[in-house]
């Protein structure tokens, strides 16, 4: 009677606490992180009697959960690479609404402003037609310093973003620290916290959503995390914190590293391989300066071409003088490095400057410039566009910029980052206010003697480049001589200082062609024949003279932007700016599909990794319903027996009596 008793008791109390696991995993069912418990119950050890061994029941041992390493691990890699695609998905999409395409865009507004010249063609002393010269110069000066001010309003957006995420980390970091140690007091007790694992993991999770984690597991129940290539995040119940302080070159960008004793130990960015944490940095790194270096190539050389063009034509002021500039950009940039060397009162020891000297080479790129260490003396420079490394001296000129040392060349390890062109869109603007300012007229006057007898007339002349262009020279006397069997004709061109032969060809332009090179181009209309003649001699009344006006209309089309020296003498052709804003807006569209297809497929991998977990560790409420359905029932059977033992031995206490 005792031992039907004894196993009665045991069974209930085994399926009580059965019922209460069940209850338990119902209850947190939609709990994120919970794992699935279950209670393991083994047969209690049986009673010896002179008539053998009684069972006595079953006993609970223990309760563990449904865990799989592999599957969590999975399932957290899955969703940095996801949460790092969505970052740069959104900020993409955000860097992508600064670049529209179309009447909106850059491009449009450039040749918006080229456009108006044909009216001052058309009138080249009409003040009205001057002043919509202005405006529309304006109007572009606004769109690019308006775009360069909104790339640096992401600039501030990543860097707060970056702040707030580090303080998440930092606090989930000190969180796992300290769930690390109760799970290591509690299993010096011989038994698995099972609630405190699933909080320590789902802390894990949280994390890998940041940053990309790699986990240890020593053994004692607590995980250590290690991010950035091997860096400790936390080990047991130690957490490090993580930092945001400014980008060793430029205050204004940021990145990560660990606070340490000895100084931060800066987080190499390229190996934060996923979280939203490294999404923002790898945009702030590349996209975003992408962008800014491609605007600010297209303004910078708009620009410079312009202000070039204006200053070789003749404009209305008393007495006419070369033309002022009509824009202004903001200065290229030298971000030496913090690490440099520096003197008792904290001034570097060295200095680089640079000078833009010729648009038509700037490149959209960054450079980093340092020490050769094989070679004392000497200086590497690398084109972050394309890793291209070169050795430079004091005073070369590399993609359209000169490199000066002054006051000192840069020491063994110095380091300096030259951005000629990524800060020059943000601060553009017109710089032109008087309409009698356009020089429209160019310095030359073309007129066909009247007693010609070919078909050739004066479509335009005016002068392309400075260095060659010589007032002096005129006037001249330009004779054409026998045609050619392929429709050219034979030329001679007189000038103040010497005689040059050339050779018309149709629709193309003389006076600046090899050989000649005398930095003006004057394009006919029709055929000359033999003895006609042209006469060149300086501009009398640029009020009449339309000459420059029609030099800006040719700039639309020209190939200015991003022209490169690729050696041997061959200039690889640049792009127009209409050309150039539509390759940077296809750039960014690019970037930007293939970041929302990325999403979209990682964020499928992270579907299908958790629902592997979850079909491993999660609960089912089917199957724990039936489960409960099954331990309720036993759990009444236990108390059938106890029922039946309680009524047999109140029938033997009644027969006694």
């Amino acid at each position: 009677m005792a031992n039907l008793l004894s196993v009665g008791a045991r069974a209930m109390l085994a399926n009580q606490a059965a019922l209460n696991v069940v209850g338990h995993n119902i209850a947190n069912a939609n709990t994120p992180g919970y794992s699935r418990q279950q209670a393991v119950l083994s047969t209690a050890i049986a009673q010896f009697t002179g008539g053998g061994f009684i069972g006595k029941g079953v006993d609970v041992d223990t309760v563990t959960r449904a865990y799989n390493r592999f599957l969590s691990n999975e399932a957290n890699g899955a969703r940095a690479e996801n949460q790092r695609d969505g970052a740069l998905r959104d900020n993409l999409l955000r860097l992508e609404q600064i670049f529209p395409p179309g009447e909106e865009g850059l491009g449009h507004a450039t040749n918006q402003f080229l456009n108006a010249m044909i009216d001052v063609a058309s009138r080249p002393a009409d003040p009205a037609t001057r002043q919509v010269v202005l405006g529309r110069a304006k109007e572009v000066a606004a769109r690019f310093a308006g775009a360069g001010l909104q790339l640096e309003n992401l600039q501030v957006g990543i860097n707060t973003e970056l702040r707030l995420q580090v303080k998440q980390i930092n606090d989930l970091a000190r969180q796992l620290a300290t769930v690390n140690g109760e799970v290591a007091r509690a299993m010096g007790g011989g038994q698995v916290p099972n609630d405190l694992m699933d909080q320590r993991d789902k802390l894990v999770n949280d994390i890998s959503q940041y940053l990309a984690v790699s986990t240890v597991e020593p053994g004692d129940g607590t995980v250590s995390v290690f991010i950035g290539g091997g860096q400790k995040l936390v080990l047991g119940q130690q957490a490090e914190q993580l930092v945001v302080e400014a980008d060793p070159f430029d205050p204004a960008r940021s990145r990560l590293a660990l606070v340490q004793p000895r100084g931060n130990l800066p987080l190499d960015a390229s190996l934060l391989n996923g979280g939203s944490t490294a999404g923002l940095l790898n945009f702030q790194n590349n996209d975003l300066q992408v962008a800014r270096n491609g605007i600010g190539q297209i303004a910078t050389a708009m620009s410079m071409r312009i202000n070039g063009q204006q200053q070789l034509g003749l404009d209305l002021s008393n007495p006419p003088g070369a033309g002022v500039p009509i824009f202004a950009v903001g200065a290229g940039r030298v971000l030496p490095a913090n690490t440099n060397a520096r003197d008792g009162a904290g001034q570097f020891l060295s200095g680089v400057a640079i000078e833009r000297v010729d648009a038509n080479f700037l490149q959209a790129s960054s450079y980093i410039l340092k020490s050769d260490p094989a070679n004392a003396g000497q200086y590497l420079l690398t084109r972050e566009s394309d890793g291209l490394t070169r050795t430079v001296a004091d005073g070369d000129v590399v993609d359209g910029f000169r490199i000066s040392f002054t006051p000192a060349p840069p020491g063994q390890f110095d380091q300096y980052r030259l951005e000629p062109v990524a800060a020059a869109a943000v601060d553009m603007k017109r710089v032109l206010d008087q309409p009698q300012g356009i020089a429209a007229a160019s310095p030359l006057t073309a007129t066909a003697d009247r007693n010609n007898t070919g078909s050739a007339s004066v479509d335009s002349v005016y002068a392309v480049d400075a260095t060659t262009f010589v007032a002096a020279d005129y006037p001249a006397e330009l004779l054409f001589g026998t045609a050619n069997p392929d429709g050219t004709v034979n030329y001679q061109l007189t000038t103040q200082t010497g005689v040059y032969n050339g050779v018309w060809r149709p629709g193309e332009p003389l006076g600046n062609e090899a050989g000649i090179a005398l930095g003006f181009e004057l394009r006919l209309t029709g055929v000359p024949k033999e003895n006609d003649r042209i006469t060149l001699e300086p501009t009398r009344f640029p009020q009449q003279n339309n000459g420059n006006a029609k030099a800006f209309l040719d700039l639309q089309e020209e190939g200015f932007v991003g022209q490169r020296d690729v050696g041997g003498g061959v200039i690889a052709a640049g792009s127009s700016v209409s050309d150039a804003y539509a390759a940077l807006v296809g750039d960014i569209g690019t970037r930007t599909q293939s970041a929302v297809f990325l999403e979209q497929v990682s964020s499928n991998v992270v579907s299908q990794a958790e629902s592997a977990r979850d079909g491993a560790a999660g609960v089912n409420l089917d199957e724990e319903a039936a489960r409960l359905l099954q331990f309720q029932q036993a759990y009444q059977a236990s108390a059938r027996i106890l029922q039946v033992a309680q009524a047999v031995f109140d029938e033997m206490i009644s027969v006694l009596r």
